[in-house]
């Protein structure tokens, strides 16, 4: 297997469960997760699903998950 890093197209990487947030819509609003062999979250754009992923570790995507319940980009969003 090809070495996994940011920016690689997802259909490189192996076969993983993508998961789409319920909170999607029909627009294509939306972006997928899937947890790597190893541990790391893979994350793309559903509008290109085969296109590049940004790799990231658990500990980096729960420090954004906490960040995002505790308010901390509701600035970027408006």
């Amino acid at each position: 297997m090809e070495r996994i890093f940011n920016g690689m197209r997802t259909d490189a990487l192996p076969s993983v469960t993508w998961t789409k947030s319920s909170h999607s819509n029909a627009t294509g609003n939306c972006v997928e997760l899937a947890v790597l062999p190893g541990g790391a979250v893979a994350v793309r754009n559903s509008r290109d699903p085969h296109g590049p992923a940004l790799i990231y570790t658990r500990d980096e995507l729960a420090a954004f998950v906490a960040g995002a319940r505790d308010g901390e980009f509701d600035a970027i969003i408006g």
